[in-house]
């Protein structure tokens, strides 16, 4: 759908900005709103007073709240920043900042807040712009590019500073018009959010199946009609009659795991050596790009260089990603195994390796890693090659497994598919999301005849 365009333009001297409504007038923020307002205005208050807190996390990327924690300003006025309902913040670090993260404040206990030190708080001059409309400023396309530009510090710990916000000139709308860009922006946003809440349902739906497609796959089998029997083993109930049921020692090589030299913080070139991460098997497929390039001075270990045929799995990581296996059908040469990850093939007369992949990725695979994990934090859980080998897992006879494994990965692909065209829809809805945002707060439309139809 077009918009309709206001009937007349001026040049608006801000060379980013270009042609803006006539009537629009051009000026920097510093006019319209006040930055980090002191927090001594609340200085009478009680200290015991409860107020919202809000940690980055508690912000979200499209605008949201979460309003469920709360301090009282004793606890809260010393270490961190001070808003009130109707102001406006933005995040200034990265990568929060280029994600859009912030929010127009409402809803808070008392009227007041307290937050991560990593925002700015903009509160606006009302006889210049409304909280709304600056909201939609500060996350559009135009204020984050130019943002990023601007930001200093190094690597995780980039910052835009208050100066831009302050110096960034745009044009302004009346105050009256301003308010109905953002009930515009409002409904259109809300119908494209909409759309993508409806494609991330699917994607979840699809992922879903697949899930349950494999995991069915590699415990019951292709043939609906075979004879079961009881495994003998409560969680893993009945499986096919001429399937054996035995624990992964019988069926794999060696358990290996790696080594943990002082890498470099970027990956390794191509014709560079390579230091896996453990991240590199969390996904349905091997992701050769998580690695660290190993530095010049230290000597690879050559018989820790990752072969085709290769079962990774890793040793420790979050409950829900630790004994995480990938199977390696080819990998670029030169990359080497990390301490975090075992390493073992299948043996050749007795499994394929990427059946033995899917059955431990599959519930029953999970189930066993997850209940044996150790370690008191939840950000870092183990489990032991003995317990590795240990682990259960009903095989049927080879030329069945190689049967599974193709059904899968047709099955798998045909899902993946619609999982991708799903995510492409996403992305196009947002792009438009950002295009609409950016277009309007530049005034390329002219939403009052927009609104004068609808009333109509």
């Amino acid at each position: 759908m077009s918009f309709p365009r206001y009937p007349s333009y001026k040049d608006s001297g801000v060379e980013w900005l270009g042609e803006v409504p006539e009537h629009w007038e051009v000026k920097r923020l510093r006019v319209a709103a006040e930055l980090n307002p002191s927090k001594s205005e609340i200085g009478h208050l009680d200290r015991a007073t409860v107020v919202t807190f809000l940690p980055m996390e508690a912000i979200g990327d499209d605008g949201t709240l979460a309003l469920d924690r709360e301090k009282q300003i004793g606890e809260a006025e010393g270490g961190y920043t001070y808003f009130r309902d109707g102001d406006v913040t933005i995040a200034k670090i990265t990568p929060c900042y280029e994600n859009g993260k912030g929010a127009l404040m409402k809803g808070l206990v008392n009227g007041i807040g307290f937050g991560t030190t990593e925002l700015i708080v903009a509160r606006p001059r009302l006889d210049h712009i409304v909280g709304a409309y600056l909201y939609y400023i500060f996350i559009s396309s135009q204020f984050r590019r130019l943002g990023e530009s601007h930001m200093h510090g190094a690597g995780g710990q980039k910052r835009v500073p208050d100066a831009f916000v302050r110096d960034f000139a745009t044009a302004f709308p009346p105050v009256s018009e301003q308010i109905r860009i953002a009930a515009f922006l409002d409904r259109e946003t809300a119908e494209i959010d909409g759309l993508v809440a409806e494609q991330r349902r699917l994607m979840e739906l699809l992922k879903e199946k697949r899930q349950a497609v494999i995991s069915h796959a590699v415990t019951r089998g292709l043939n609906p009609d075979a004879p079961m029997k009881p495994s003998g083993i409560e969680w893993l109930g009945d499986v096919p009659e001429h399937w054996d049921v035995m624990p992964l020692k019988y069926s794999i090589t060696k358990v290996e795991q790696g080594w943990s030299p002082q890498c470099e913080s970027e990956p390794a070139g191509l014709d560079e050596w390579g230091v896996l991460k453990v991240g590199c098997g969390n996904h349905t497929t091997f992701d050769p790009m998580e690695q660290k390039a190993l530095p010049l001075d230290i000597a690879p270990l050559p018989n820790y260089e990752i072969k085709a045929g290769d079962i990774l799995v890793s040793r420790g990581n979050t409950l829900e990603l630790v004994g995480m296996a990938t199977f390696i059908v080819e990998v670029r040469p030169r990359l080497l195994l990390c301490d975090l990850l075992y390493r073992f093939q299948a043996r050749p007369e007795r499994a394929e390796g990427a059946f033995l992949v899917h059955t431990l990725r599959a519930p029953n695979g999970r189930f066993q890693i997850e209940r044996e994990a150790t370690g008191t934090s939840p950000s870092m859980k183990k489990i032991g090659q003995g317990t590795i080998r240990e682990f259960i897992v009903a095989l049927p006879p080879l030329d069945e497994q190689r049967a599974i494994v193709a059904f899968i990965a047709a099955a798998a692909a045909r899902l993946d598919t619609l999982i991708a065209e799903s995510q492409r829809a996403i992305d196009l809805l947002q792009e438009r999301r950002a295009a609409l945002i950016s277009a309007a707060v530049a005034g390329q439309i002219d939403v009052r005849g927009l609104a004068d139809m609808e009333a109509a």
